[in-house]
């Protein structure tokens, strides 16, 4: 009687083993730019970020890994274009966070179309269809989570005030970074893929990019504490000090790069993604 009884848990324990997981299992390769890259690179932040987001996600899901691709400064057409030579290894989860260098030197988003015909790199949609071919390439049942890029007040470089930008409330080159976080959302539509999207997050909107940027007035010369959009039309010089002090930093440290305030939200929500998985 007692050998009965034991058969059906025999039979349940390849079920139960199954469902064990041991750490370090599920493998997640993040791709894009310096949002990607600063995780590991905190010292270019003068550790004003104490933990990217990256790790934070790798925090949050048991038994998650991750390999960093992030590329300072690159477009999506860059990373498209050369691609074979990151040595891109098979992941279980690949996360693709590009865009926001594409707005700010004007590569042409291109239509769903160039993504749909795979018309090749020339555009942003033409180089995320590039990007997507390769990782199914490596791994026909990976997991691909698209991440729009954020909005942003003006970018100050913390190590050299003379690398600066305007943010998201005016266009570059006629396009709007709206445009483009809107084609990452429609190409992940299309290909019934994952999206966080981070433009819409009402919680990273371009007024919590820093409490103010810290200017002189144009009238007294006396340096003044500058909300968004106070700011917008305040000279900013590369000799005055740096404009975001450690007091300033909001959900970004430098005007567009997530604070630890910012990583955390930004890891709730992709890790929030991943946990859905059935691995």
């Amino acid at each position: 009687m007692k050998s009965c009884k034991l058969i059906p848990f025999l039979l349940l324990l390849p079920l139960l083993l199954g469902s064990f997981r041991p750490p370090g299992e599920i493998t997640w390769t993040a791709i894009g730019d310096s949002f990607t890259y600063l995780n590991d690179h905190l010292n270019e932040s003068e550790y004003r970020v104490k933990k990217g987001w990256i790790t934070r996600v790798a925090e949050l899901v048991p038994g998650l890994t991750y390999t960093n691709q992030g590329h300072n400064y690159w477009t999506s057409t860059e990373i498209a274009q050369k691609l074979d030579k990151f040595d891109l290894k098979p992941s279980a989860v690949y996360t693709i966070f590009l865009g926001a260098n594409d707005w700010w030197v004007g590569v042409k988003l291109g239509t769903l179309e160039d993504y749909l015909n795979n018309t090749g790199p020339g555009t942003l949609n033409g180089a995320f269809r590039v990007i997507v071919d390769k990782i199914r390439d490596l791994n026909p049942k990976a997991k691909i989570i698209l991440i729009t890029p954020m909005q942003r007040g003006d970018f100050v470089y913390l190590l050299n005030s003379r690398i600066n930008s305007y943010g998201s409330y005016r266009d570059k080159n006629g396009q709007s970074l709206e445009a483009f976080a809107d084609a990452v959302r429609e190409i992940a539509r299309a290909d019934k893929m994952d999206v966080v999207d981070l433009y819409r997050e009402r919680r990273l909107g371009i007024r919590q990019a820093v409490k103010f940027k810290y200017l002189r007035d144009p009238q007294t010369y006396e340096y003044k504490e500058y909300p968004y959009p106070d700011y917008v039309n305040v000279p900013f010089n590369e000799a005055d000090e740096y404009p975001y002090p450690v007091k300033a930093i909001d959900m970004t440290y430098d005007g567009i790069h997530p604070s630890d305030k910012g990583c955390a939200l930004i890891a709730e929500m992709v890790a929030k993604v991943i946990k859905t998985y059935q691995f």
